[in-house]
């Protein structure tokens, strides 16, 4: 019995000095990561140095982290066109989404980096994928306001009137949170004034309900 208690008394002193080590150490002692797992660490730090390195060992561009994020992926939420542009030449999968169905061109258009959208754009992204609550791209950008980036995607081919989520178009979304030099970009660009949403509300519409006044005058006097 004593030698019982004595054999789970060290293994619990062993566990416990383990979560007592430093996470450096620990990883130095007991933890080697692999070439495509060091890939992902480096880019969550932005480090292109070790991106670079990693690739050049072997890591598979196309690895995920437990959001599956790619480096790629995380390169654009940082915002580092230099790793963006590292990641497609060594072919990464430009499409290739996290598990929230969200693509790096999304994340992009979000933000809105438009040399981030550029460099996507060289690689012939899907314009029209929608993530988990049915936005595309294009969506994202006009619901932003990102009138540069909206305009890059508009010209890449993305269809400007195509309805996702509640029937909502781009224009809707750009009028809706008020974004009159998007809202001017989408009609320039022939984007439909007069379609509906799922309660029947058009961008004027939605303009109006959300006191919108530059974007609802704006789109008023296109009426005339």
């Amino acid at each position: 019995m004593q030698k019982n208690s004595l054999h789970w008394t060290c293994a619990l002193f062993a566990c416990n000095l383990a979560l007592m080590l430093p996470l450096s150490v620990y990883s130095q002692t007991a933890y080697s990561p692999g070439v495509s797992e060091q890939l992902l660490i480096s880019a969550r730090s932005a480090d292109l140095k070790g991106i670079v390195d990693s690739l050049e060992h072997g890591a598979a561009p196309n690895s995920r982290n437990r959001f599956g994020k790619t480096a790629l992926f995380t390169a654009v939420e940082k915002n580092r066109a230099d790793i963006v542009k590292v990641m497609l030449e060594h072919g990464v999968d430009v499409d290739l989404a996290s598990l929230e169905k969200v693509t790096p061109l999304m994340a992009a258009a979000y933000s809105g980096n438009s040399e981030i959208v550029e460099l996507l754009l060289n690689k012939k992204p899907k314009l029209e994928e929608e993530d988990r609550v049915h936005k595309s791209a294009l969506i994202y950008a006009c619901g932003m306001g990102n009138t540069q980036v909206a305009n890059q995607l508009i010209n890449a081919g993305a269809k400007i009137d195509a309805a996702y989520a509640d029937a909502l178009t781009p224009l809707m979304w750009a009028a809706g949170q008020g974004h009159l030099d998007t809202v001017k970009l989408l009609i320039e660009k022939r984007a439909n004034p007069s379609l509906k949403d799922d309660r029947g509300l058009t961008a004027l519409d939605i303009a109006r309900a959300n006191k919108k006044s530059d974007v609802l005058e704006y789109l008023s006097g296109l009426k005339k």
